[in-house]
């Protein structure tokens, strides 16, 4: 999805400032790869970062060393949309709401896994977050990426697994699996009768967000020409149809709201790191 956004607000930003932008994807080390390039390109404007909260709050604290700092290596233009993770379980599962699945698991401490994408990954770290605000124990089984940890999912080798949206709406909507609860602090327009996991779970919010950055040293009139120009871009009247496409809503924000939640996601994720013990090397 992020790739995909990073195209549309590309040629959405291109017919707002008359200026071809052309993308580069930079794929590895699960976008530190993309993020040390953009980190080391000169500061005039020309460069632009499009990421993502997994590369820009997680990593900091999940690997040893990513190469960039997410704070003083860019500066903040705007958020561009957040992606929801969302609890789901195999449809014979006998909890069928968050209170049901937390109550279960404290009468049985241990006795039920969930399914991840893997090690470190966004729907592992949910998965954590969940454990340690719901005072629960459940237990991880990593996978190669979460069409896998889906399908052991719907075969019912594993009750429960956190996913992103888009990887998991087909199934809700099939019936093969049956969706608890949302990670985001209001409901998702593209599930509006999922209830959010902080219904349950006062304040519990584990979204995606992606947002674009300029380079740190970036001259004070180019970043306030691309704040306007993004936001013109995400107000087009088909962005919010193509970011439903890949299961995104549309959010804008100011730099210093969007420095502002990096800052307290920072804090977030690097306690629920700590406290599952992930470690990239």
């Amino acid at each position: 999805a992020n790739d995909i956004i990073g195209r549309l607000i590309s040629e959405k930003l291109s017919e707002v400032m008359g200026q071809r932008f052309v993308v580069e994807n930079r794929a590895g080390a699960g976008g530190n790869l993309g993020s040390q390039a953009a980190a080391r390109s000169t500061p005039d404007g020309y460069t632009l970062l499009v990421t993502i909260s997994a590369s820009q709050a997680i990593n900091p604290a999940l690997y040893a060393r990513t190469g960039f700092d997410p704070v003083k290596d860019f500066a903040p233009i705007s958020m561009l949309g957040t992606v929801p993770n969302v609890l789901v379980v195999h449809p014979a599962f006998e909890a069928k709401s968050v209170a049901d699945l937390i109550r279960m698991a404290k009468e049985k401490p241990g006795s039920y896994h969930y399914a991840s994408a893997g090690n470190g990954t966004l729907n592992h770290l949910v998965g954590e977050m969940l454990k340690s605000r719901a005072g629960i124990d459940l237990k991880h089984i990593p996978y190669r990426g979460i069409a896998p940890a889906l399908s052991d999912v719907i075969a019912g080798h594993v009750p429960i697994s956190f996913a992103n949206l888009p990887a998991a709406i087909s199934q809700i909507q099939a019936g093969t699996v049956r969706a608890l609860g949302v990670s985001t602090l209001k409901r998702n327009s593209f599930v509006p009768d999922v209830p959010t996991i902080a219904e349950t779970v006062p304040g519990f919010d584990a979204e995606l967000w992606i947002a674009i950055y300029a380079i740190a040293g970036t001259p004070q009139p180019i970043i306030d020409k691309l704040v306007a120009a993004t936001h013109r871009a995400l107000a087009a009247p088909d962005i919010k149809a193509k970011f439903a496409q890949q299961g995104a809503e549309v959010v804008t924000s100011t730099p210093a709201e969007l420095a502002a939640k990096l800052e307290a996601d920072l804090k977030v994720w690097a306690e629920i790191v700590k406290t599952s013990g992930a470690r990239i090397e």
